[in-house]
């Protein structure tokens, strides 16, 4: 057994579940709402050319319709955090669950361009609680040994969702004989596109009702007893059940419920740790990686690709997401988050500035030359390896744990939104700066991939090891 007067953190290091596989389960089932994240944030990227046709719109109009999403999903990461600590996070996952559901439909049958957006906002708001449930009752509900493992769950699962959407958009695509416009019983191809994602909503939602409350959550409501059960479930019956609810509660009793103001202190508004968060959160927006999952298809069309090819390449894209992603979760508990972040970055400024030097060269009869053009898709599917395997993932599991106990929830939920609202500032001035100068553009990115690295360097704390009663 347990001493309790062992050093604050050292139960929950020790944790080593009965049943890891039912806390795999646990996490999967939790990380379901990133497979929604993803596949609703990338599977715009099919509908992108058929919505610009139908309404008649320019670059202009068109990145404001496919960028709206995220301001809803900076609105559902702020206020993610609050919902969560009053109702808990299993019904936080349920609200979502019902958001990304009546989305899907509304979104596949819009009768306006404006209800399309409105639907789109509604999907988005669904994803930015995602973005904050997801790794906050991960990290939760994880042994220490285990979190960067089980908290890379959230990223694995939006990787996958994007690729998933991708090779959707690809049969849907071919069902339609190549035309995003064309007609599959009675709908269009697009319209299909954005249908589909009720399948997963659905299954999220049923999810949810097979996982447990956050220990965390049922011992600020009071409910210690389910807390030691749940708590039993993920860490193991040789630990000191009574020692962990205690050891947890006192954390608990030096904090209060946290809220915006407990974010603010100093000369510079927020809390240090707060800017170093949110500064993460707009480092892994503003190298350009969702311009990869937004527009794809249309970057690689505007440079001659057909659309049945350029719809592969997102694919396989998507692919390396995925294999970068399980690099990632193999590494991150064993060599930690900020030697990643540091290979990733690097590796990222590499493939973009490339990639910058391929989309300088002048088309030739609507296509980049032969050498530009395998430069740009080497450079395209490296750049997405080197985001994927570092910052893909480990900037969630600096937001699921960094944070103190005291400020955890609103703090992750101000970050998430910073995330947002810099995706937004990347997704809504891409056509306009591509139409602009396709090579600047990516140099601009290729900036911000090298002013990640002093970044890290200087202002990141490794959580390696850690439980989440250290932090702060």
């Amino acid at each position: 057994m347990t001493s309790t007067t062992q050093p604050p953190g050292s139960g929950a290091r020790q944790a080593h579940p009965d049943h890891l596989s039912h806390v795999i389960f646990i996490t999967a089932a939790a990380a379901m709402g990133g497979f929604l994240f993803g596949y609703d944030s990338s599977v715009i990227n099919g509908a992108v050319e058929a919505i610009r046709d139908r309404y008649d719109i320019g670059s202009g109009t068109l990145a404001q319709v496919i960028a709206i999403a995220l301001i809803g999903c900076a609105i559902g990461a702020a206020t993610a955090g609050r919902i969560a600590d009053r109702i808990g996070r299993i019904r936080c996952m349920q609200i979502a669950a019902a958001l990304f559901t009546v989305s899907a439909v509304g979104s596949a049958l819009p009768f306006a361009l404006w209800d399309l957006a409105f639907w789109r906002v509604v999907g988005g708001f669904a994803i930015g609680m995602a973005s904050v449930i997801g790794p906050a009752y991960i990290a939760e509900v994880a042994p220490a040994a285990y979190r960067g493992r089980l908290g890379a769950f959230q990223q694995a699962a939006i990787v996958i969702g994007i690729a998933v959407s991708q090779l959707v958009n690809w049969a849907i695509l071919n069902l339609a004989d190549g035309d995003q416009r064309g007609e599959i019983a009675g709908l269009e191809a697009w319209q299909w596109m954005l249908g589909v994602m009720v399948v997963p909503a659905v299954l999220y939602g049923l999810l949810s009702f097979a996982i447990p409350e956050s220990p965390r959550f049922l011992i600020s409501v009071g409910r210690k007893d389910r807390a030691r059960e749940v708590l039993a479930e993920v860490e193991g019956h040789n630990v000191d059940l009574d020692a962990r609810v205690a050891e947890i509660e006192t954390a608990m009793h030096r904090e209060h419920k946290s809220t915006f103001k407990d974010l603010l202190g100093g000369r510079f508004a927020f809390l240090p740790i707060v800017w170093v968060g949110i500064g993460l959160s707009v480092f892994q927006q503003l190298v350009g990686i969702n311009v990869a999952f937004y527009y794809s298809a249309t970057l690689w069309q505007s440079v001659g690709v057909d659309p049945s090819g350029s719809f592969f390449y997102s694919f396989t894209t998507s692919i390396i997401n995925i294999v970068g992603t399980v690099i990632a979760m193999i590494l991150v508990d064993r060599v930690g988050r900020k030697p990643l972040a540091l290979v990733g970055s690097a590796g990222m400024a590499l493939a973009l500035a490339f990639e910058a030097w391929a989309f300088s060269a002048d088309l030739v009869d609507g296509k980049l030359p032969g050498t530009q053009g395998v430069v740009a898709l080497i450079a395209a599917h490296a750049f997405v390896l080197f985001f994927a395997l570092s910052w893909g993932v480990v900037v969630w599991v600096f937001l699921g744990e960094m944070f103190p106990n005291r400020i955890r929830a609103a703090a992750l939920g101000v970050a998430a939104s910073a995330q947002w609202l810099a995706n937004w500032l990347i997704t809504a001035s891409f056509p306009s700066l591509a139409d602009w100068n396709l090579s600047g553009t990516y140099i601009l990115y290729t900036v911000f991939a090298v002013l990640s690295i002093p970044f890290v360097l200087k202002y990141v704390k490794e959580t390696k090891g850690k439980a989440l009663e250290e932090m702060g």
